[in-house]
């Protein structure tokens, strides 16, 4: 094996600032390949004081001279991926090749009314808080074995025959179930030729591109979208997306073996935040989770949801360590702290009278645990000027040490303001 496989996954809800570490580590990869999720991520990069939101594209793509792959673990909106293709060339600032790969399958419009449909069906209370761009339908078509991949939207005669079975399927379920209007063929299938035709120099084997590199003896970057605990396996089920987020989504979804990957990082925000629905049980109170969102600016950069903020959960972050196998951890907002007296940090959990120091996902266990906390000091100083790890309060320092000891794992990343120069590398 020549080349060597990186991988960046969150550790949390999402939102922890994968992104911005993408970012950060791309320059000196070769390849970069986003391997899970959909529209319903988004990375923020700010850069050369301009920010750019990702929803579909790589991080890496601010670069040039790099490969950028969408990998077969994809789900992809064509059109939200059309316009942000747009957007960077308009800017002069599409300076990577990409990839698309042929085996990703496409959003289609009939999955996102029926992501909504089912939200409203499900009833409040029973809501998983999806983004509604189609995400979970779409997967749910490619598990089924009806989906359709990037590479039929070259192939008009496939493409008609497979939207044609899935409308009638589809809108059995629409006007049946939900008693709603038919989708139209006819409008549907233009608007998808013309995604094909629109996206085509693009659309290859994204496997055999990141094959090809390692060969050479390139350096690829896997990028993962949203975070473990959002996993559909790991997560805080069934609160959770609708794709493996966690390290080994990379393999499958990017198309190579396990054995390639040599370094895991999992990005973890120095507190927690959760979008939508689902337990959360380091939740702050609403006067401190306000300061906090207010501070780290937590609004979705898909949805402009304000986010759930509360304190770091080092049960949680441990679960992440062990089902990723992380090899080190980049802990991203520490700033966001600056100014708090005491730091809250839950060790375990308490369930019916027990300490249990292990994660658990399931709904029922987690809606009725109580965290332990221990308190360390807070910090006053203003720490997004910090450059060394000398240089950051000696709070700030114990807090991160405290992590490394709880979980094993360096801290090798951290951040200490949005922008690309405000970040101290410890090894990553």
């Amino acid at each position: 094996m020549k080349g060597k496989v990186e991988a960046i996954i969150g550790t949390q809800w999402g939102d922890e600032g994968k992104g911005r570490v993408v970012d950060a580590v791309a320059s000196r990869v070769d390849v970069v390949a986003r391997y899970q999720g959909g529209a319903n991520a988004g990375h923020t990069v700010m850069a050369e004081g301009e920010t750019y939101i990702f929803h579909l594209l790589p991080s890496g793509m601010l670069y040039p001279g790099k490969t950028c792959v969408i990998g077969n673990g994809v789900v992809i909106d064509p059109q939200q991926l059309i316009d942000e293709l747009e957007e960077l060339q308009d800017k002069g600032k599409d300076r990577a090749r990409l990839v698309i790969s042929e085996s990703a399958h496409v959003v289609m419009p009939y999955h996102k009314v029926l992501d909504g449909m089912e939200e409203r069906f499900r009833g409040t209370g029973r809501r998983i808080g999806t983004t509604r761009r189609g995400i979970g339908p779409c997967y749910m078509d490619k598990v089924s074995r009806r989906g359709i991949r990037m590479e039929d939207l070259l192939e008009p005669d496939v493409l008609r025959e497979k939207l044609t079975f899935n409308l009638e399927y589809n809108n059995l379920l629409l006007t049946r179930i939900y008693e709603e209007s038919p989708l139209s063929f006819g409008e549907i299938y233009d608007e998808a030729l013309a995604w094909g035709e629109r996206l085509a120099p693009y659309i290859g084997d994204g496997s055999l591109v990141i094959h090809k590199a390692l060969e050479a003896g390139d350096t690829v970057l896997l990028e993962g979208a949203q975070g473990t605990l959002l996993d559909i396996d790991h997560g805080t089920y069934p609160f959770v997306t609708s794709s493996n987020a966690v390290g080994g989504g990379g393999c499958t979804g990017a198309g190579i073996g396990p054995v390639r990957i040599s370094r895991m990082t999992g990005v973890t925000k120095a507190y927690c935040t959760r979008v939508g629905s689902g337990p959360f049980p380091t939740e702050a109170e609403e006067e401190v989770a306000t300061r906090l969102r207010d501070r780290g600016g937590e609004y979705g950069a898909t949805t402009g949801r304000p986010r759930r903020c509360g304190w770091l959960d080092l049960v949680a972050l441990k679960h992440a360590v062990r089902v990723n196998g992380l090899t080190g951890i980049a802990l991203t907002k520490l700033d966001v702290l600056s100014g708090e007296k005491d730091l809250p940090v839950c060790v375990a959990y308490s369930h019916e009278g027990r300490r249990d120091e292990d994660f658990r996902g399931g709904y029922s266990y987690l809606e009725n645990v109580k965290p332990v906390f221990q308190k360390l000091a807070g910090w006053q100083e203003d720490i997004s000027g910090c450059d060394t790890w000398e240089s950051l309060p000696e709070e700030a320092r114990k807090y991160i040490t405290f992590i490394e000891e709880q979980t094993g794992v360096p801290v090798v990343f951290i951040g200490v303001g949005a922008k690309r120069e405000q970040m101290i590398r410890r090894g990553l």
